[in-house]
């Protein structure tokens, strides 16, 4: 990882980072969480970061899934909307990895996959005269497009033709690309407001076959990268939290809180660690029946957002109203968190993986 910019020294400073084992974070992922802390808030220049991290880190499935995790669980515990700029764009360099396009890694990415009522976004073939060859051009609209305006690429789903799903790569510069300045009046990731992107015959490049992006293992393992940035915020509430407690001389009540966020905090890195393993050891790919690495991932999907939300009552309750009155960076955490974890779908999550385990997919 580069330099960009002025920071402070990072090693005058305590790590930043969120460890899922016993090794220390290198030193380049020390440096990365000093730099994001300079930057909170300044998109271009988180995205600038990301696009360097891009380069480096690991990917899922490759042997140091848990280190990748590590990197996004410690972003969101420095910042957690850092982490959502973050997130999207090393999950398309993985997409792109899976896929076999990894060539197509360069400038800053997102991946654009939520569907929405009233929205269509369609892939039809067209032929080009000149060449007399086949191409691939995309119109409709795609809800909810985190930071559209200001990245190069994304990877996007659309129906094509035969009515499947597919993931297209497509430039979002192009001609025919309109980014709707979206509403967003929550306080949460107020930095990163997600709206609707207008395609018209914008040309697009296939990202796997039909029906891949969804049923390759990878959809479950980024998955889960998003729990670890799930994670990660509760851990920045939690050092919150336990610095104040070192502030004053805690009752029973505050120290019980404390040892219960703890207890539930470890046990939900503890769960993303026997994940991580599962996926380098090649226990959570397809499965028998296609859906072992997916159920494994709305279970631990759904502990952690428990887990999550846990954490922000103990502290809320346990620091009162002053912090989130009177300390912006607490204040901000909470906002940036509360809306993140809603990406999760609660209980239709519950629903489709009670589905599974009726086809059989359970340990028990």
């Amino acid at each position: 990882m580069e330099e960009a910019g002025n920071v402070r020294p990072y090693k005058d400073k305590p790590s930043q980072g969120v460890r899922f084992g016993n090794a220390p974070l290198p030193d380049d992922v020390e440096r990365l969480l000093s730099q994001v802390e300079e930057r909170i808030g300044d998109v271009p220049a988180l995205l600038a970061l990301a696009e360097i991290t891009g380069r480096t880190t690991p990917e899922p499935g490759e042997g140091e899934t848990a280190r990748l995790w590590e990197i996004l669980a410690s972003l969101a515990a420095v910042d957690v909307a850092a982490a959502r700029v973050f997130e999207p764009h090393l999950d398309a360099g993985a997409i792109l990895k899976q896929a076999g396009q990894e060539a197509l890694f360069e400038g800053t990415w997102g991946v654009f996959a939520a569907e929405g009522h009233g929205h269509a976004l369609e892939a039809r073939k067209t032929v080009q005269s000149a060449q007399g060859t086949t191409a691939v051009v995309l119109s409709g609209s795609k809800p909810w497009c985190s930071l559209a305006g200001y990245l190069d690429h994304a990877i996007v789903t659309a129906k094509t033709q035969s009515g499947s799903r597919q993931a297209f790569a497509v430039d979002l510069r192009l001609p025919g690309v309109k980014v709707e300045e979206p509403l967003w009046i929550s306080h949460g990731l107020r930095e990163i407001p997600s709206g609707t992107v207008h395609f018209t015959d914008v040309p697009a490049v296939p990202v796997g076959e039909p029906g891949w992006y969804f049923e390759r293992p990878g959809f479950a393992w980024g998955g889960i990268g998003v729990a670890a940035c799930w994670l990660g915020g509760a851990v920045g509430l939690l050092r919150t939290f336990k610095d104040a407690l070192a502030h004053r001389e805690p009752d029973q009540i505050a120290l019980s809180g404390l040892g219960e966020a703890d207890r539930l905090l470890v046990s939900g890195v503890e769960l993303l660690r026997r994940a991580a393993a599962g996926i380098d050891g090649g226990t959570l790919g397809d499965g028998e029946d296609g859906n072992n690495a997916w159920a494994y991932a709305l279970r631990a999907r759904g502990n952690v957002v428990a887990i999550v939300e846990r954490i922000q009552e103990i502290v809320g309750e346990n620091l009162g109203p002053g912090p989130l009155a009177r300390d912006e960076g607490h204040a901000k955490r909470v906002s940036d968190l509360r809306l993140y974890v809603r990406q999760h779908h609660g209980q239709r999550d519950d629903a489709q993986l009670g589905s599974l385990v009726l086809k059989g997919t359970t340990a028990w």
